[in-house]
């Protein structure tokens, strides 16, 4: 593999192009890790995250060591109603459905939970069972950043270093983010309702819908605005016990 490409300006714009766009695709995978480790004892979220992004890393480069694999799984396996079906279809399809499934069953506890010893138990989850399911998702969400990389750049050297460069940022922002998504609930409602969407979208792209994932980012980070203006308007309220005094 030869580095040369990035020394010149044409192979750092597309470097910094890539990771820029990689770590926008990299938002998702974050917020995924990051609610399935907050099932985790604290003292084991951190490590549960940094394995989480390491897996995610080597995921993205063997499959960019397999960039003809790859371009095969765009290949028809089969057809349903003279729509061919191929593996990345497949693929996408499958890891939308567990991330509509999972969504689903942490709103759904999210939202029954009776009393804080119910929350506190759904808490408690298996190390190895988390990292499973990490692994599974990055699966997905590996060949979504992998197919976009192999698009935008020629050199197989920009999008090996910008694959790392965005685990990077991905490794330094999880823990912050992660710890504010378990401090608000409100945010871990809204974080989950944007993998429930990003599910539906990636279904919807195994079916040959494609949803522009511009006007997905656009819409969540409209919500996310809107949030913390709510937030922000409450604590500039003053305490209802004042009015309440008169």
């Amino acid at each position: 593999m030869d580095f040369s490409a990035l020394l010149t300006t044409e192979g750092l714009l597309a470097l910094l192009t890539l990771a820029s766009l990689e770590i926008v695709l990299g938002i998702d995978n974050i917020v995924f890790i990051a609610i399935l480790t907050g099932r985790l004892p604290e003292e084991k979220r951190g490590a549960a995250r940094q394995v989480g992004l390491l897996a995610a890393l080597v995921m993205r480069l063997l499959l960019l060591f397999m960039i003809s694999w790859i371009m095969k799984l765009k290949d028809p396996l089969f057809h349903v109603a003279e729509h061919g079906v191929s593996g990345k279809d497949l693929i996408l399809i499958i890891g939308g459905l567990f991330l509509i499934a999972k969504a689903t069953y942490e709103i759904h506890h999210k939202v029954e939970a009776a009393g804080a010893g119910q929350e506190a138990q759904r808490k408690i989850a298996s190390f190895a069972a988390v990292i499973v399911q990490i692994m599974l998702i990055d699966i997905v969400f590996s060949l979504d950043s992998v197919i976009t990389a192999v698009g935008m750049a020629k050199d197989l050297s920009v999008m090996v270093v910008a694959v790392v460069l965005a685990v990077i940022v991905m490794l330094v922002f999880a823990g912050p983010i992660s710890s504010f998504i378990e401090k608000h609930p409100t945010f871990k409602m809204l974080a989950l309702a944007f993998l429930l969407l990003i599910g539906v979208v990636l279904v919807a792209d195994g079916l040959h819908h494609h949803v522009p994932k511009g006007y997905i980012y656009f819409a969540m980070g409209f919500s996310l605005l809107v949030e913390v203006l709510n937030m922000w308007t409450v604590r500039r309220s003053p305490p209802a016990a004042a009015h309440t005094g008169h």
